[in-house]
């Protein structure tokens, strides 16, 4: 389990760098998500296509993985757009709360009961969000688009975990890719329509962001992301992901200069969710540790292995 651990952190720690491109990257959100996802899903089809391991799927199968990739890149669309309407660190902030929707979302979509102890974890890191709502004012907007942008990651989460238990990651990688671009393809007239640019096309410093976005912080954050699902609950890998914020932030003040624009209620906000991470935290390491010395079962599907720990 203590892989899984590392694997999932190095993915919040990849996850902390994709704020900064939404800076970076001059494209609008719509657009940004979109070749974001295009290019994404080309590099991985190559690699796939070029090691003959192209993944298939039946058409529920493909149905259910593409689908969950359509909540990713409506997650994808509200986050690069909370970051646009306020900055870096409100947008990766806001993330924080996806903690705070799985503990409610979970135990609907998993049918299983809601755990107190989970949903007070994250009351810690929702009471940091309306401190900074309620003091920094000029970013409310940003604010909104980002709790939008937690609420689907959390839903996200919990479908990616639902349906993952009978594919492999790379399936569900590339089907999600597959998925989400085609999603963003069919919305993105109709959101230009509404917000319309001067361009389409990324100027000459935008490819090299977006190759970097899409190879590191998509295809290598994901892989990580969803093998850490594997054995780890939505619960405990969405408020793991809370540590996100501060990896953003600091990009985001040591490369935009953003010191400047964070007030004192900013900061104490943080300081609400930087301590629900390490509450949840020890709560779970304590879980591995009776899981170590407790029985387990091992069973098998076509693509997996899984362990189910049992309490004695």
């Amino acid at each position: 389990m203590k892989y899984d651990f590392l694997k999932l952190h190095l993915s919040v720690v990849l996850a902390g760098f994709t704020g900064i491109f939404g800076k970076l990257v001059s494209l609008n959100e719509g657009l940004l998500v979109w070749y974001r996802l295009l290019i994404s899903f080309l590099i991985l089809f190559a690699v796939l296509l070029f090691a003959n391991k192209v993944p298939k799927v039946n058409n529920t199968g493909f149905l259910k993985i593409s689908g969950t990739g359509a909540l990713l890149a409506l997650h994808f669309l509200f986050f690069y757009g909370s970051i646009k309407y306020s900055n870096v660190s409100v947008g990766v902030v806001c993330y924080s709360l996806t903690g705070f929707f799985t503990a409610i979302f979970e135990p609907v979509m998993a049918k299983r009961r809601f755990d107190t102890k989970e949903i007070l974890y994250s009351l810690i890191a929702a009471a940091g969000i309306l401190l900074i709502f309620n003091f920094d004012t000029g970013f409310r907007f940003g604010i909104i688009l980002g709790v939008i942008a937690s609420a689907l990651a959390a839903v996200f989460t919990i479908a990616n975990k639902i349906v993952e238990r009978e594919h492999s990651s790379t399936t569900m990688l590339f089907y999600e890719f597959l998925g989400a671009a085609v999603f963003m393809s069919a919305i993105l007239p109709l959101y230009l329509h509404f917000n319309p640019v001067q361009t389409i096309t990324p100027a000459f410093s935008d490819w090299g962001y977006l190759l970097i976005l899409a190879f590191f912080c998509t295809i290598g954050q994901y892989i990580l992301h969803i093998q850490a699902l594997k054995t780890l609950s939505a619960f405990t890998v969405s408020l793991s992901g809370n540590l996100e914020p501060l990896y953003g932030i600091l990009t985001a003040i040591c490369f935009l200069g953003e010191a400047q624009q964070l007030s004192a209620p900013f900061y104490a906000g943080i300081f609400f969710i930087i301590f629900s991470v390490f509450v949840q935290s020890a709560g779970s390491g304590r879980l591995a540790a009776i899981c170590e010395k407790s029985k387990s079962q091992t069973y098998q599907t076509k693509n997996n292995t899984y362990t189910h720990c049992e309490m004695v």
